[in-house]
């Protein structure tokens, strides 16, 4: 397992494996790795000949910098267990090395951006896409792997793609859940142990919601929110069921022929949570 952090090195890395014909999996996340993660590394070693994951916790896509420095890092323990997974390469770089001089950049995302996270969080999509297709030109990747639970980042991302003439393929991955339902995710371990516990209480009623019949898209919201709501210590920012693909907002139940999704944000206390379902 080799393991770099710089620009220069996984680049001469990557040009060698495409020199040899191997084709390169890449895996971009923010470290505090948990099964997700292990799961989209799985998934790329079974259709690549070398596996990459970038460990960068990227500043551009946090609105609130509190945010950013609670966020959970633990990148010994992450080696630790990449090791395991036999991951060909391990990209760390640090914000000077990936921004060396500001990144102005500004994408057009249409209104896939425009509500539920994009409303929440005004600049985190851009961030995201500013960070993604660095690593994309770093890295010549084949396909590139991340998770549905980010469902509006993976739309985005896909929008990104296409729209810059990658030949990367975005690899979409199941989200992966704890026993009781709540979505894997790096958050999940700045949560006291009660509102772990109430947490489950997400993917539960949104299950629930997925399969009722017989209620408006507006019941369904309003029943959803009051739900979660009523358990101790969440609140709900925000609960949509929108298309698909395009993610505007569902009017009928009927499902558009890119079916339907409901996407959700939870805070629970300082902790923000977010999960989806299709409908």
């Amino acid at each position: 397992m080799e393991v770099f952090t710089t620009i220069k090195e996984v680049r001469n890395f990557c040009k060698k494996s495409k020199s040899m014909g191997r084709s390169i999996g890449l895996i971009p996340t923010m470290g505090a790795l948990h099964g997700g993660h292990i799961a989209l590394v799985k998934k790329c070693r079974e259709e690549n000949d070398t596996t990459i994951l970038s460990i960068f916790i990227n500043p551009l896509q946090f609105n609130n910098k509190s945010d950013l420095l609670k966020y959970p890092r633990n990148t010994d323990k992450d080696l630790e267990i990449l090791k395991k997974h036999s991951v060909n390469c391990i990209f760390i770089p640090d914000a000077k090395e990936m921004y060396p001089v500001p990144d102005e950049r500004v994408f057009n995302f249409g209104s896939l951006d425009k509500r539920m996270e994009g409303h929440f969080r005004p600049t985190h999509f851009n961030g995201v896409a500013k960070i993604v297709s660095r690593l994309l030109q770093i890295t010549d990747a084949d396909r590139a792997y991340f998770g549905e639970k980010d469902y509006q980042q993976l739309a985005i991302i896909k929008h990104l793609v296409k729209n810059l003439n990658f030949n990367t393929k975005i690899v979409p991955c199941p989200t992966v859940r704890e026993k009781d339902g709540l979505a894997m995710s790096s958050r999940n371990a700045l949560l006291t142990d009660e509102q772990r516990r109430n947490a489950a209480v997400i993917s539960e009623v949104l299950k629930e919601a997925s399969k009722k019949t017989g209620l408006t898209v507006q019941e369904l919201k309003e029943r959803v929110c009051r739900k979660i709501n009523d358990t101790p210590g969440l609140e709900v920012e925000y609960f949509e069921i929108a298309d698909g693909e395009t993610l505007q907002p569902a009017v009928y139940r009927e499902a558009s022929e890119n079916g339907l999704v409901g996407c959700i944000a939870v805070k629970a206390g300082e902790v923000r949570l977010i999960d989806n379902m299709v409908f």
